[in-house]
């Protein structure tokens, strides 16, 4: 029996890839540099699979920011704002489509399917001289054969590349993506010839897309690419990888008829309906992937549950057809939870990270052969059932809060505008006020106070002192460039989730517990094991010390119940929507307490609202009810004069626009500049926003400073859709992974466009 991964986490058991990036980023090390560290990398997960008894292992996967990005260079797709001349994409090129550079913006970053991982977004169009421009996946799979390991060479697929691209700037909005399918091609095919050349015997191709509600014509793009690449497959046996949900009926079909493909993979563990398509009719001789090991979450498989359906699954599909395999990449879950020493010892058994859920897949297969490790196994059911016994998971308190909350649907006593105006006459603010949306750069300085407060190397007053000393600075730097409303900069944060986790019970905490989100940028996800309520206060003493060093309205920062759940990782034993419910709550406490401390303007993060949207639209309605409920909850007992903001970033927005509306914050700021104004479009197809709204004005993901200039056209151009009254003026999103010495000039030139319109405006009068 055989076993299989679907891809593995690029940025190592220590974050060893971020390091190298950044520092490559910053000019302190060479190319040659980076590229060790990722040969290194690269060699220690092959063998590591190898070692552990895998028989599929991918390569491929590895990337230096992203692998849609990684296929865009092969197809050599660069927007000709970068100046790429043709021949091999080098770094320099590669990096300036993925971040921008000092004369031009990158490329389009968007969440990853409903995941907290982004990609960048291809911009297509008929002129696209499509050319085979990165040998990556060849170099790879030849570089693991010269260590003694054969993989499997995983691509984006063609369909799917294309259907997750946009048109690029000046392209009609309607032009068919799929009519390049003819053009890319020609490059998969060289690729693949190329790969079975090298000596690969499988090919992993991904189309995730596959889950999505796909209309008919999408499907036939799939019959119709496969078709054409048969005769260049012949020869390799070739999977077709998809995950992330259940593949609807009539993608199943269309799937498991394409020509010149050996297997397909299936998410079985957030695709549990797909099994009944199998069950119904799989095709005779294919190979089945089956996706039961969880690379989303981080609780230890229960084998013995997994092992029944394999066996049931080996009934249909034949005991040499069936492949045990994780649901998706192993990318979005953390790395070994060897590094985790630190870690409770009864919730570290209830764990498996991407190392211990490699064991799992091969522990499955084995037992499918009869070579069942026994100790292994009853190992892992001792630890399912003291999980599900364990008294630290269950407050009945809290259940019972929870449960009280039916039957209402926690809506403000006032509406929006009369809220607005009753906060105007207390805040005094001008019109189109500035902000930012809540963190300040995050220096080597105040990482090492955090660190060494953490080790209790210095004491809580030290500590104390050190933070408050960067809160006054980045108030005085607010107030010297004349920003309206202000925030302290969360310097005692280094994670929003995080943060917020650590002060609430029911979460656990890892010490290396990274997650790739893009880029060199890596998140610890908390991990939400029990019921959640907030003992004491979280944030009030920072709000309040900040408040004190100002008469300018001071922002207090909360993360919201949706983005805590959707950034962690959740307890998959009762619903989702529970436990997002339970952290309303508790975040409820909070913004009372801030109230009563005199902070008149809250922030509730919801920067993860869109991400959690259910991939199928026949779920969008039942997850936004309670989603969007559980915002609400969070401020259904303030004063009208309290003025509640809410942020959201990087997602395609304008579906849920209503749903938005439907959270009836007083403010909302919100992404815009990196996906060409999309949201814009929203509101010149007549939608009406009657709240504050302050789209992005540029791009905080990029270490580009634009101008006053920019900044002006791109407030001209909302003006032309929002009231005046309504809008605010603010980045993109949270400025901690810039430099200071980008982000003072940025935020200048931000508030210089703003003073700028409004003379503009008042001289209009």
């Amino acid at each position: 029996m055989a076993s299989h991964i679907v891809g593995y986490p690029r940025m190592g058991p220590k974050r060893e890839l971020k390091f190298a990036l950044e520092s490559f980023w910053d000019g302190k090390s060479s190319a040659e540099d980076l590229k060790k560290v990722s040969a290194d990398l690269r060699s220690s997960i092959w063998k590591q699979m190898a070692e552990a008894g895998i028989k599929y292992i991918p390569s491929n996967t590895f990337s230096y920011y992203d692998q849609v990005l990684d296929t865009t260079a092969m197809l050599g797709a660069v927007p000709s704002r970068y100046n790429w001349t043709g021949g091999e994409i080098g770094f320099d090129t590669y990096f300036s489509m993925a971040r921008g550079n000092a004369s031009v913006p990158a490329m389009e970053m968007t969440k990853w399917f409903d995941t907290n991982y982004h990609f960048i977004v291809p911009e297509l169009g008929p002129d696209v001289n499509f050319s085979y421009a990165s040998h990556k996946a060849v170099d790879e799979y030849k570089e693991a054969k010269g260590l003694g390991v054969d993989t499997v060479p995983v691509l984006v697929g063609p369909v799917s590349y294309l259907l997750l691209s946009k048109p690029a700037k000046g392209v009609e909005k309607s032009f068919p993506l799929l009519s390049l399918l003819d053009k890319i091609l020609p490059i998969y095919k060289e690729v693949i010839a190329e790969l079975k050349a090298a000596g690969a015997s499988w090919i992993q191709l991904d189309e995730p897309t596959l889950v999505l509600d796909l209309e008919a014509h999408k499907l036939e793009a799939f019959t119709k690419a496969y078709g054409d690449l048969e005769s260049s497959l012949s020869g390799l046996n070739v999977i077709v990888e998809t995950y992330f949900a259940d593949v609807p009926a009539e993608a199943f079909k269309t799937l498991t008829a394409l020509k010149g493909v050996t297997g397909f993979g299936f998410d079985l563990v957030r695709g549990t309906q797909t099994l009944d398509l199998i069950k119904g009719g799989f095709p005779s001789g294919k190979y089945l992937f089956a996706g039961v090991v969880d690379g989303r979450n981080i609780w230890a498989n229960d084998l013995a549950a997994s092992l029944n359906l394999l066996q049931s699954l080996e009934g249909i599909v034949g005991k040499d057809k069936l492949v045990v395999s994780t649901s998706c990449s192993l990318l979005h879950t953390a790395v070994d939870l060897v590094n985790e020493p630190k870690l409770d010892n009864e919730i570290k058994s209830w764990l498996a990270f991407a190392a211990q859920k490699v064991v799992e897949v091969n522990a499955l297969a084995k037992a499918l052969t009869g070579a069942k490790d026994e100790a292994f196994f009853s190992v892992n059911a001792a630890a399912q059932a003291s999980r599900k016994s364990s008294p630290r998971v269950t407050n009945e308190a809290v259940q019972k809060a929870s449960a009280a909350l039916q039957g209402s649907d926690h809506r403000r006593a006032t509406n929006v505008s009369a809220r607005l105006d009753a906060q105007q006459k207390k805040l005094n603010l001008p019109i189109l006020p500035t902000t930012t949306i809540g963190s300040f750069p995050q220096t080597v300085e105040l990482r090492r106070v955090r660190r060494e407060y953490k080790a209790k190397k210095i004491s809580e007053e030290e500590y104390v002192k050190a933070i408050k000393e960067e809160i006054k600075k980045v108030v005085d730097l607010q107030e010297e460039l004349d920003i309206d409303v202000l925030v302290h900069g969360e310097p005692e944060r280094n994670d929003m989730v995080e943060y917020f986790g650590e002060q609430l019970s029911g979460f656990a905490f890892t010490a290396n517990g990274w997650v790739q989100s893009y880029g060199s940028r890596c998140v610890k996800p908390p991990i939400i094991y029990g019921d959640v309520s907030r003992p004491k206060p979280m944030t009030v003493f920072w709000s309040s010390a900040a408040q004190s060093m100002t008469k300018r309205p001071m922002k207090g920062m909360l993360t919201g119940p949706v983005t805590i759940l959707n950034w962690s990782f959740v307890r998959n034993d009762q619903p989702r929507f529970e436990t997002c419910y339970q952290i309303a709550l508790a975040i409820k406490d909070e913004v009372e307490d801030l109230e009563k401390a005199g902070i008149t303007v809250i922030q509730i993060d919801e920067a993860a609202l869109r991400e959690g949207l259910p991939l199928r639209k026949s779920e969008h309605a039942f997850y936004l009810n309670w989603a969007v409920h559980s915002f609400r909850i969070t401020n259904v007992g303030i004063q009208d004069t309290t003025q509640i903001h809410t942020h959201m970033c990087y997602s395609n927005f304008n579906d849920i626009i209503h749903s938005i509306i439907d959270m009836d914050a007083d403010v909302i700021t919100i992404e815009n500049s990196r996906s060409d104004e999309k949201l814009l479009s929203v509101f010149r197809e007549g939608v009406k926003y009657g709240a504050g709204i302050g789209p992005g004005v540029y791009d905080i993901h990029s270490p580009r400073i634009p101008s006053t200039e920019e900044i002006a056209d791109r407030v001209n151009k909302m003006l032309a859709v929002l009231d005046t009254n309504i809008l605010w003026v603010n980045p993109d999103c949270g400025l901690k992974t810039r430099k200071y010495t980008e982000v003072k000039p940025a935020l200048q030139n931000m508030v210089s466009a703003a003073k700028s319109i409004r003379t503009q405006l008042a001289s209009a009068k």
